[in-house]
């Protein structure tokens, strides 16, 4: 797993403008990467980012790549509580929480839809996914806008942006550690 690869998907909560991403990567040898990720979670810990394998699968593996900071603040949110609560999660400690998504998606296939609160979106998006991920849908970018689409779509520009930035700084000789803005 690359730098570049994660300045291409990750370049928001790299820089400190979103909470937490998700990809899935190809893995042929389980022990050599979770090497990797040690690797990198010591490279950029003092920076306030975590890189956590949450899904391991017929050699593919789904990465969290979060900044704890900011998912404790956002588990602050009380309406969060609420939904993680009724999801049964020990919304009181975030560290947990994730350990916990790592739980629920061992046991459901599927994503379970409360995801969303673990990358950042905002709580009516996340609950208006709950309820129907087809219905109410106003616009779809990086995650389907349930309520406030003209805010939505700032956020989405402003990632857009962000990683365009960090892709070409990259190119021009910037580490990924450079890049990684200290929160």
């Amino acid at each position: 797993m690359g730098d570049q690869l994660l300045i291409r998907l990750c370049s928001p909560t790299l820089a400190g403008i979103k909470t937490g991403n998700l990809f899935t990567v190809d893995v042929d040898d389980r022990d050599m990467f979770n090497c990797e990720v040690r690797e990198f979670n010591a490279r950029l810990s003092g920076k306030g980012i975590r890189m956590i394998p949450v899904r391991y699968w017929k050699g593919h593996v789904l990465i969290y790549l979060y900044r704890p900071a900011f998912l404790k603040r956002d588990f602050a949110n009380e309406e969060v509580r609420r939904i993680l609560k009724e999801k049964g999660y020990s919304y009181s400690n975030a560290d947990r929480c994730v350990a916990e998504l790592a739980r629920h998606l061992a046991i459901d296939p599927s994503f379970p839809h409360e995801i969303g609160l673990f990358l950042g979106y905002p709580v009516a998006d996340v609950i208006g996914f709950m309820k129907s991920p087809e219905e109410g849908v106003k616009y779809t970018g990086f995650w389907k806008v349930y309520g406030d689409k003209d805010a939505a779509l700032k956020i989405f520009d402003r990632y857009k942006k962000c990683t365009e930035i960090y892709s070409r700084a990259h190119r021009a000789g910037k580490s990924l550690e450079q890049l990684t803005v200290a929160g």
